[in-house]
């Protein structure tokens, strides 16, 4: 393990294709868990920004090393790369009709695995293969906790389109009646029917985990013809 270690770290044809291969393994390995969720960016996003990243590392290296008396800054374009990626970072953030924002997380996993790769580029081998189960493992285990804790929260975004004028006031009523505070109530436009009131909502229920319970109370009234939770 040492010895491989030792010739990623070294400067020759050898240690460029471990530092590229490294890079590779690690962008497809991340990659699965998006690929698994379905998610716009998959194993050939991840891996090749990865490679990028450690490629933009590795030509860096080799100008400071051919022109030792350029004053040439070895983490410039890094830097650059860590810049450049929030493009394509935006690329995967996707903002729904409802206002809901999706991709923030594969937005963040190509970030850090533009780190990564930076990080494979330079032949910091022991950094790279660490980064990687870090990242792995709020991928994987703080997915669940985040959904757990979003569900148990006591504030929520809801999405709601009522059968007419008069079911918004049937609602208000029961938010009285359950004691639930109404933080936002703002009306949006009904592509499907424009006679139609829809409304986005955000509400402070009287308790944790009872969003359960309140959607239940949705689901019941006549009134509400369709809600989603943002």
């Amino acid at each position: 393990m040492d010895t491989m270690i030792q010739l990623v770290k070294e400067w020759s044809l050898t240690g460029i294709c471990l530092r590229l291969l490294l890079a590779t393994i690690v962008g497809i390995i991340i990659g699965l868990d998006r690929e698994y969720k379905n998610k716009g960016a998959g194993v050939k996003t991840h891996a090749l920004v990865c490679i990028g990243s450690a490629m933009a590392m590795i030509v860096n290296e080799y100008c400071f090393r051919t022109f030792p008396g350029s004053n040439i800054d070895v983490t410039r374009i890094g830097a650059q790369v860590i810049s450049g990626i929030g493009f394509l970072g935006v690329g995967t953030i996707i903002i729904t009709g409802r206002n809901e924002v999706r991709g923030l997380t594969t937005a963040a996993g190509l970030w850090a695995c533009a780190g990564v790769g930076l990080a494979a580029g330079i032949g910091f081998a022991e950094g790279t293969i660490v980064a990687m189960i870090f990242i792995l493992l709020v991928l994987r285990i703080l997915a669940p906790l985040d959904k757990k804790m979003h569900g148990n929260s006591r504030q929520m975004d809801l999405y709601i389109e009522f059968r007419d004028n008069g079911s918004i006031g049937v609602f208000m009523e029961q938010l009285r009646v359950n004691k639930i505070d109404m933080l936002d109530f703002e009306f949006r436009k009904n592509r499907k029917n424009r006679e139609l009131p829809v409304a986005m909502v955000s509400l402070k229920l009287p308790g944790y985990g009872e969003k359960k319970k309140f959607k239940e109370l949705l689901r019941c009234m006549d009134e509400i013809n369709y809600f989603e939770e943002l």
